[in-house]
């Protein structure tokens, strides 16, 4: 069985006790390594999960009689390996476990509701920045490409300089932090970060 498991946000403070079942009857772990540290006393085989998908599918593929459970950052299916993984082995041969997004960690944090968020994620992806800027409530999970730094200075340039934007830096994390700034005043870089961009706050 093929089961892939949403870890949250970071760590396993908001890890479901389903997740955290799942992963007790693993056979097999596969996830980055800040994922795989968070079980030091598993004792069944460990696989790095790395930009090398395809090499993975196919190790899965010749592991499929063991019960294997990859971890996922936040929520599987949300931007995540959970998509992937359904795409390649199809919906009845994997089991999602769902997590916490970072993006409902960081609304419950800031208290931002999510009615009519336009939600969307730079991770790996081309952006448009266009169609980002007509939204007028938007969620994105980012990454080192493009950060807040980089979706400010786009909008500014599409004239919403004036807009809020939520940073959720390292959520979860010791050294979480929220930062509520002007689109127009965002010129730092920041860790690990998803954003909320708001035409009020």
């Amino acid at each position: 069985m093929l089961t892939v498991v949403g870890m949250g946000p970071a760590g396993l403070t908001l890890i479901t006790p389903l997740a955290q079942n799942a992963i007790a009857q693993a056979d097999a772990l596969v996830g980055a390594k800040r994922h795989l540290a968070q079980f030091p006393d598993f004792n069944g085989e460990q696989r790095l999960l790395d930009a090398d998908i395809a090499q993975l599918l196919v190790w899965i593929t010749e592991h499929q009689h063991q019960n294997i459970v990859v971890l996922a950052s936040g929520d599987p299916l949300f931007y995540g390996i959970g998509t992937r993984m359904v795409a390649h082995f199809g919906r009845e041969a994997v089991r999602i476990v769902p997590g916490i997004s970072a993006v409902q960690y960081l609304c419950a944090r800031a208290g931002i509701d999510m009615n009519e968020m336009w939600l969307t994620s730079s991770h790996g992806r081309e952006v448009s920045f266009d169609e980002l800027a007509r939204q007028r409530k938007v969620a994105m999970v980012t990454d080192a490409r493009c950060g807040p730094r980089h979706i400010a200075a786009q909008l500014v340039a599409r004239g919403k300089g004036e807009r809020w934007m939520v940073i959720g830096e390292n959520l979860a994390m010791e050294n979480e932090q929220i930062h509520w700034l002007r689109v127009s005043e965002v010129n730092a870089d920041y860790g690990m970060n998803t954003v909320v961009i708001l035409d009020e706050r």
